[in-house]
């Protein structure tokens, strides 16, 4: 499919509904993989008929002419079998690719819609696997619309030709398959609860595997990386035995594919063999009849084959549908209100924090996490009574919130790339800009000491460079974004007291005028705010400048003189310094 097209609206109800969404949004080629398959199978019943022929009518004396036509018609119907074989492999490959890019663009479109939601709602160990290997499977379920579509209408034929043979024949034919099925049938079951739990193990050992890499330096620092990867290799150990025992399901159905149908052409060919010596049928219809059950090893081994890719596309199916259910944490209202058309006020009443326009705010908790998400209702990332101007957030469109108002977060993605693409976010920025931003982040040696500069590729995740040296180059996107609020959480907490003081005065200048609100218990970054607002459970306490909380309010002072209770204490931070640059 086109990999610009919009891949329409699934239909996430249920594992089933997906995957007839897959087909019905790509009838016409299933249609044609349909038609395709079913001329090819049952173009495969036409050799054991001509080669009846030509054995019964050629094989005459003075017969030779006939012979040789029958011959020549062997030849051609199989050149019409290879041109079908090909043209419905085609069109089954397009089929699959089809399937496999609409449910990758509907997951990563819903994934780009759930945002900051999605990692609390699922683990990346179970959006990765989809990526991995649900798709494929997915995908190698839509076989069975093509050979599978085929298969019973070659089993009909079959039933049909050998009914003019014999009806005993026929009922042979006619029996085999059902009985198949009832041995086979519990097997798929099995498979199906055994894949699920295959499937629920790998995602949560490819979330833990993905935590362990990702916290490596933390864990190494205080030991935790032991502990954790002996959790790992328990882990894993119990995923390779759920393994076993999806592949020992799996081997008793691969080996009834292949066994029961052998079975199937042994008892119609002894049937066939004992009445060609009887006289109650030809030589040729002898080969006739054997070419018919042989040929129908093929649908036969294809109804297996099917069942098996159905249980596991099912299960595949029931991931993505999961993933697709989700919501995300906020959405548009069904009526929406302007935004206030200048810069305005934000105000959070569950906390009771106000962000004044033009003017730096910032944000004080004896736990992060308040304060973060304070900024998380003012940024609307999550849903609460917050304003803006007076006016409702959760009023306003969300496009509209995201253009305007920017939550800079500590640990936001910073993706590969050139850094001067990394930085620059999606819009285009001069080297001026770029050259400014850098240094009111005070970034400027990170660019010197790369080997070409802004022109140095970044690793995901910024994993070629340090923690403080990432968490500058946040704050260069951020102010790179310029947008008309920048709401920042914990933007120096990675870096020492003598960078700190750089970034806060380069913060300071930056912003100057524009509505700016940050999280920190720095007394830096606090002695440059207009106002600070210091929280205990989540309230706001006192608000006012950094000096005079000092002077009024004991909490505030012991929290960030860091306990001593000296406010002199609190002319730097009492924290290790991280060798960041």
């Amino acid at each position: 499919m086109d990999s610009y097209a919009d891949p329409g609206t699934p239909d996430h109800r249920s594992a089933a509904r997906y995957l007839w969404w897959l087909t019905v949004s790509q009838r016409r080629r299933v249609a044609g993989g349909a038609v395709l398959g079913t001329c090819w199978t049952v173009c495969l019943m036409l050799p054991p008929y001509l080669m009846a022929r030509a054995i019964d009518d050629g094989l005459q004396p003075g017969r030779t002419g006939v012979l040789a036509g029958w011959v020549a018609a062997l030849v051609g119907v199989a050149l019409l079998n290879a041109w079908l074989g090909i043209m419905r492999h085609r069109t089954m490959t397009r089929v699959r690719m089809d399937a496999t890019f609409r449910t990758v663009k509907v997951v990563v479109a819903h994934a780009t819609r759930l945002g900051a939601a999605l990692p609390r709602k699922v683990s990346v160990g179970e959006v990765v696997s989809i990526g991995t290997g649900d798709v494929a499977r997915i995908s190698q379920t839509l076989t069975i619309t093509g050979p599978g579509v085929g298969a019973v209408i070659a089993y009909l034929v079959a039933a049909g030709l050998l009914l003019s043979v014999s009806v005993p024949l026929a009922a042979v034919v006619l029996l085999g398959v059902p009985l198949l099925a009832l041995v086979v049938g519990p097997l798929l079951g099995r498979l199906q609860g055994a894949e699920s739990e295959y499937r629920e193990r790998q995602g949560v050992l490819t979330a833990r595997i993905g935590d362990i890499v990702g916290g490596m330096r933390v864990l190494n620092g205080i030991g935790g990386k032991e502990p954790l990867a002996a959790r790992y290799r328990d882990g894993s150990r119990g995923l390779r035995d759920e393994g076993y025992r999806v592949g020992a399901v799996t081997s008793w159905i691969q080996a009834l594919a292949v066994g029961l149908p052998a079975l199937f052409l042994a008892l119609v060919t002894w049937l066939a063999a004992r009445m060609a010596a009887e006289g109650t049928i030809t030589v040729g219809t002898l080969v006739a009849v054997y070419g018919y059950v042989a040929v129908l090893v093929v649908p036969v081994s294809f109804f297996i084959e099917g069942g098996y890719d159905l249980t596991r596309g099912l299960v595949a199916a029931g991931r993505v549908v999961r993933v697709l259910g989700l919501r995300p944490a906020v959405e548009d209202a069904a009526t929406l209100r302007p935004a206030p058309g200048t810069p305005s006020a934000l105000h959070d009443p569950d906390s009771g924090v106000a962000v004044a326009p033009g003017r730096l705010t910032a944000i004080v908790s004896a736990r992060p996490a308040e304060s973060a998400a304070v900024l998380d209702r003012l940024g609307r990332y999550r849903e609460s009574a917050a304003t803006w101007g007076g006016v409702p957030l959760a009023d306003v469109a969300l496009a509209e919130v995201r253009r305007r108002i920017v939550v800079a977060d500590n640990d936001a993605d910073l993706f590969s790339g050139p850094l001067r693409a990394v930085v620059g976010g999606r819009s285009e920025h001069t080297d001026a800009a770029i050259a400014r931003a850098v240094r009111d982040a005070a970034a400027a040696d990170i660019v010197r000491a790369l080997p070409d500069g802004l022109d140095t590729p970044v690793e995901a995740q910024g994993a070629n460079l340090s923690g403080g040296q990432r968490q500058r180059l946040r704050l260069v996107r951020a102010l790179l974004a310029d947008p008309e609020v920048l709401l920042l959480v914990e933007p120096t907490s990675a870096v020492d007291a003598h960078t700190e003081a750089a970034m806060a005065a380069g913060l300071r200048r930056a912003r100057d005028g524009r509505t700016t609100a940050l999280t920190s218990t720095s007394p830096v970054l606090l002695e440059r705010a207009d106002t600070v607002c210091y929280l205990a459970d989540g309230h706001l306490v006192a608000a006012g400048p950094h000096r005079d909380l000092l002077a009024a309010e004991p909490g505030y002072r012991a929290l960030v003189a860091r306990g001593d209770g000296d406010p002199d204490a609190a002319t730097g931070p009492n924290r290790p310094e991280e060798a960041a640059r």
